[in-house]
């Protein structure tokens, strides 16, 4: 989970820079905001995970997919969280530089979780 957490701080930072050269900083901020939700969000999922990762009892598959359920619910809430910020106050939260930072984040470590439930 360090891994992941460090890997979402740097990403965060990145995405802020681009959103910074494109857009201004009012965009950086929201990209770093959501980057950091992302990772927070990625963070938390792979924590609920833990207990039943690397099981080799068939027995745990429910529990295994419950586990994930739950990791996906936490996504979709920040899917969620994302439009209804940038819905309400779009001066501190633009559309698209929000998504480019939670995205942006939430994908590459998505690739990341992958690698690492194996």
């Amino acid at each position: 989970m360090k891994l992941t957490g460090l890997a979402g701080v740097l990403l965060s930072a990145v995405m802020a820079g681009i959103a910074w050269r494109a857009w201004g900083e009012a965009s950086a901020i929201a990209a770093l905001i959501f980057g950091l939700i992302a990772t927070a969000i990625q963070v938390g999922a792979l924590a609920i995970m833990a207990p039943v990762r690397g099981g080799k009892s068939s027995a745990t598959l429910p529990r295994f997919m419950a586990r994930w359920g739950v990791g996906m619910g936490l996504r979709m809430a920040g899917v969620i969280a994302l439009a209804v910020l940038a819905a309400v106050d779009r001066t501190h939260f633009p559309a698209f530089p929000a998504a480019l930072g939670f995205l942006g984040v939430l994908l590459p470590l998505l690739a990341l979780e992958v690698r690492l439930v194996r």
